[in-house]
């Protein structure tokens, strides 16, 4: 059984909005004197969950509480959860960037992190003076930080700017040295956060694939918060959901991405997120997109699934259609499919309709994104948020299709022949 290399328990961070420290001296002063005395602050007791979208009572907000988990070496934890979950909060305190306001958190061995753009380097030091800096503060040695340095750079791929003051980089070269010296200098437990959204697409392929060898080649262990689904779940092993600063869920990696979707893992239910009307031009208005659920709110693999987006027209168009591409809840693009083009009068409201026919889907989560088009090519704008549906197997008793669950993205009706 692999060894616990990180044990976190009841681990809190409460801040204090708009104000550094508590505010007064008084108050500072209490929370020392109850400290002293083996007492709990006082002030921990006014402190709020950490919602971002409802406006609260109290000036003291809890970023994460009562946060516990284990972490196994080798393993690879993916850190999930919507914008101000509490995921950076808690990144940073494993990575000791900020002591925790209450709870334990016990690591063994050395801690590289890459939490945000920039972090641990020095912008006036060249890239080659940062990746002994860095070294330095992992508490290595200069000559092993020197064995490991051609082969930093040349995963960096900044070989022409190494000697170069590092406040001259990009944000993707910064990502990309900061990332060779995390993985490379063989820190027991590397942190992830966010970052690698900056790097290119190769650049990111190349980083999760160092990060998989990392962990299951060296059995060291990766904490890896991402809102790439796909990321993490072909690379993670397990998965903590935050939410509004609590540990949601811990588990499995699959019905955590499930949670997060807003879908059960059953699929028994349907999910709408309306694209944000202000998303429109000035000569197309939106109304809604939808998606109409059978009678009994389920979506089953012999359902045709309706698809319907209205728009509204202030000024003629000629050959508008619309782009709707479907992809799987772990980011997998599945297909794209469009309307006929069609003129357009001003003062039109038109209501486009897709149906995604049976026998196409498997049970899975899924997602619509949409573009609006004129001219066959331009694309006027396109939606940033999204519909999402599920749909699970059709199983009765007398399907004489039905042999066990059906494995794979599409579940077609093909026809087959035995001679």
């Amino acid at each position: 059984m692999s060894e616990t290399i990180i044990s976190v328990e009841n681990l809190s961070k409460q801040y204090r909005l708009g104000m550094v420290g508590s505010g007064t001296l008084r108050e500072d002063l209490i929370g020392l004197w109850y400290k002293a005395r083996g007492k709990e602050d006082p002030y921990l007791q006014l402190g709020e969950t950490n919602d971002r979208s409802t406006k609260g009572s109290s000036d003291y907000v809890w970023a994460i509480k009562d946060v516990n988990f284990e972490v196994k070496q080798g393993e690879v934890l993916g850190i999930i959860g919507k914008n101000g979950a509490g995921k950076s909060t808690l990144l940073k305190l494993l990575s000791r960037v900020t002591a925790p306001t209450t709870g334990t958190i016990k690591a063994k061995g050395r801690i590289a992190s890459l939490l945000e753009v920039g972090t641990g380097f020095h912008p006036e030091l060249t890239g080659k003076e940062n990746v002994y800096l860095n070294g330095a503060i992992m508490g290595m040695k200069k000559s092993e930080i020197t064995r490991k340095m051609d082969e930093i750079i040349d995963f960096a791929g900044v070989e022409r700017y190494i000697d170069t003051p590092v406040k001259r980089y990009s944000s993707g070269m910064y990502v990309r040295l900061a990332f060779a010296v995390a993985a490379h200098l063989e820190p027991e437990i590397l942190i992830v956060d966010e970052v690698l959204a900056v790097g290119d697409a190769e650049f990111q392929k190349k980083a999760i694939g160092k990060m998989e060898d990392v962990s299951a080649g060296q059995g060291r262990t990766v904490l890896f918060v991402s809102h790439n689904m796909k990321a993490v779940s072909s690379m993670c092993t397990r998965t903590i959901l935050m939410s509004k600063g609590t540990v949601a869920f811990n588990g499995n990696t699959d019905e955590a991405i499930d949670r997060y979707l807003g879908e059960e893992s059953s699929g028994n239910d349907v999910h709408f997120n309306d694209v944000n009307p202000s998303e429109n031009t000035s000569s197309i208005l939106f109304n809604y997109a939808k998606i109409t659920p059978p009678k009994n709110g389920v979506f089953k693999t012999t359902d045709k699934v309706p698809i319907e987006v209205s728009l509204s027209f202030t000024e003629p168009l000629a050959a508008f259609h619309v782009n709707m591409h479907v992809w799987t809840a772990s980011e997998i693009h599945l297909f794209e499919v469009s309307t006929e083009a069609v003129p357009i009068l001003k003062g039109d409201k038109k209501t486009f309709s897709f149906f995604i026919p049976e026998w196409t889907l498997n049970t899975n989560q899924y997602i619509c994104k949409f573009n609006f088009v004129i001219n066959r090519s331009k694309v006027v704008f396109s939606t940033s948020r999204i519909l999402k549906f599920s749909i699970i197997e059709d199983v009765e008793e007398n399907n004489l299709l039905w042999y066990g669950k059906k494995h794979g993205i599409l579940n077609l009706k093909i026809g087959t022949t035995v001679s």
